[in-house]
């Protein structure tokens, strides 16, 4: 129960206040440790920089948990200092508010015209190069990154709280963003390798809960929830990733866009010209998504504590 109440009051804290500053943010703190792991394990051979890419990958997720357990077991004596103490660790392990912030900012910029403006505001969202996308393109882009944060920033946090408390918020927090800041491409390829291995494991049952609960809240909303789901079928496994391509697929066809990285993938079918409302109609399926998953999560955490 104190559990459910913990999460109740972060999502409540991130709605009101948003992200902490970063000197006080766990989530900056993990990316610092991963940087200085990654310029430890960046050496010329590429067998040493698989092994200590390896070794980055286990230590920091398991010390962000340990680390969790243990601010946890220090309060655990006090049950309102517990669940306050949770709720503030938990907050800054999820995003929503700041989500939605960064999908608007790139849609306001597009409102006026401003396509340099939105072509910098999409690097919060995302990596991918911006500098030559045009308006559809940035739409596009903006959709999938909320739809895929939907499950990496919000759906997987609080599954894995539901799991395993705070060390399970953690240690997937610190997975997901090692894999965000090395990858497995380019410069960092064989130092990513475990870490991007670790984050699709990661995320294999959340990204397909993320799908559902979009399906569940176009339901609810007198969405085409045949149509969305057609689309997750179809397309669901067309990306490089075995998770990304659920909740864009899905995205995509609740919304009857098409939504294409050239190269990589091309997710639904266009019924209608992608516009930049598309992002607030995108917002509002993952809003809802998240919410739902909030009040989920807390009842079946609620559930558990009432049988033990």
């Amino acid at each position: 129960m104190n559990h459910a109440l913990a999460l109740l009051i972060a999502v409540t804290l991130d709605r009101a206040l948003g992200e902490p500053p970063n000197c006080i943010h766990p989530v900056a703190w993990m990316g610092s440790a991963i940087a200085r792991g990654r310029d430890w394990a960046l050496r010329p051979s590429r067998t040493v920089q698989f092994v200590r890419g390896a070794v980055v990958a286990l230590a920091v997720p398991t010390l962000c948990a340990a680390l969790a357990f243990l601010a946890a077991r220090v309060v655990s004596r006090w049950a309102l200092l517990s669940v306050l103490a949770t709720a503030l660790l938990l907050k800054p392990l999820f995003a929503i508010r700041a989500l939605r912030d960064a999908a608007f900012l790139v849609r306001d910029a597009l409102a006026v015209d401003d396509l340099d403006l939105a072509r910098s505001r999409l690097a919060s969202l995302c990596s991918r190069n911006a500098s030559e996308l045009e308006p559809e393109a940035l739409i596009a882009a903006t959709v999938e990154s909320i739809a895929e944060n939907a499950s990496d920033s919000i759906v997987a946090p609080f599954l894995y709280f539901a799991l395993a408390g705070l060390p399970g918020a953690a240690f997937y927090r610190a997975g997901n963003t090692l894999d965000a800041m090395i990858g497995y491409h380019g410069r960092y390829e064989w130092i990513g390798k475990t870490g991007a291995r670790l984050d699709d494991l990661l995320n294999l049952l959340p990204a397909r809960l993320t799908s559902l609960l979009f399906l569940l809240v176009a339901a609810l909303s007198r969405g085409n929830v045949r149509r969305g789901a057609a689309i997750l079928w179809r397309d669901g496994g067309r990306t490089e990733s075995p998770n990304a391509g659920r909740p864009m697929a899905a995205m995509a066809g609740l919304l009857g866009i098409r939504l294409e990285k050239p190269g990589h993938y091309a997710l639904g079918d266009s019924t209608r010209p992608i516009e930049a409302g598309d992002i607030t109609l995108a917002w509002r399926i993952v809003s809802g998504a998240a919410y739902a998953s909030a009040a989920l999560t807390a009842l079946g955490l609620f559930a558990l504590g009432r049988l033990s």
